[in-house]
């Protein structure tokens, strides 16, 4: 009975379906919102990080203090400085470009680790097509969508070393940026949960398949 039953490869299925729960129980936030503890002990240390003068600490606590437990994606605009600039550590002429990737190759593992990734990064391809009483066209370089499962994620990451021994190379290498946080409210694209939920079904759907395919011959 239970050879029938391996040689069937039903087994697939409830390990497809573990793997998608352990999957979402990785990706998805579990914690619920900060605590008013964490705002305050978060923002105690980004008052004395490197990038406390080029954040608005009174946005910041606004939207932590307003957590909701969801994920969020993070707009970014972003000017690179015009030929070449100083490296943070060597001092040596190098590409703001070059250094922008020094920056997230430093940062990526920790935004990895806590189910965050790009979205969409894109180059601009001509000024403004469509802008009403806003400030003139700075010439943005790379519009970026980056997703975090949760505040409490992002601030962690913005208050750790790796993100402190990361954020010179950010400030070398732009000379003008903004970013805000955005839910979500529309979008065409498959999302990773119905991708690695669809990814598992086709997966476990060909092993049984083949497995009665073997069986059959």
């Amino acid at each position: 009975m239970t050879f029938h039953f391996m040689q069937g490869a039903w087994w697939v299925w409830p390990v497809a379906l573990a793997l998608y729960l352990l999957f979402r129980l990785w990706y998805d936030n579990w914690r619920g919102p900060l605590s008013a503890q964490e705002v305050a002990h978060f923002m105690h240390i980004a008052q004395a990080s490197p990038g406390a003068d080029h954040t608005d600490m009174k946005v910041m606590r606004d939207f932590l203090e307003n957590d909701d437990g969801k994920e969020f994606v993070m707009c970014n605009l972003v000017k690179l400085h015009a030929g070449h600039v100083a490296h943070p550590v060597t001092g040596q002429s190098s590409q703001p470009l070059e250094l922008l990737q020094e920056y997230f190759k430093q940062f990526r593992p920790g935004l990895l680790r806590k189910a965050g990734h790009p979205v969409i990064v894109s180059r601009q391809a001509a000024g403004y097509v469509d802008a009403w009483n806003a400030p003139p066209d700075p010439k943005w370089s790379i519009a970026g969508m980056m997703r975090y499962r949760s505040r409490r994620d992002m601030i962690v990451l913005a208050t750790s070393e790796n993100f402190n021994r990361a954020y010179p190379f950010k400030v070398a290498a732009l000379s003008q940026t903004f970013s805000f946080p955005t839910q979500v409210v529309l979008e065409m694209v498959l999302r990773p949960r119905g991708a690695v939920g669809l990814g598992l079904l086709l997966l476990a759907s060909l092993i049984h398949l083949a497995s009665l395919l073997i069986k059959g011959i």
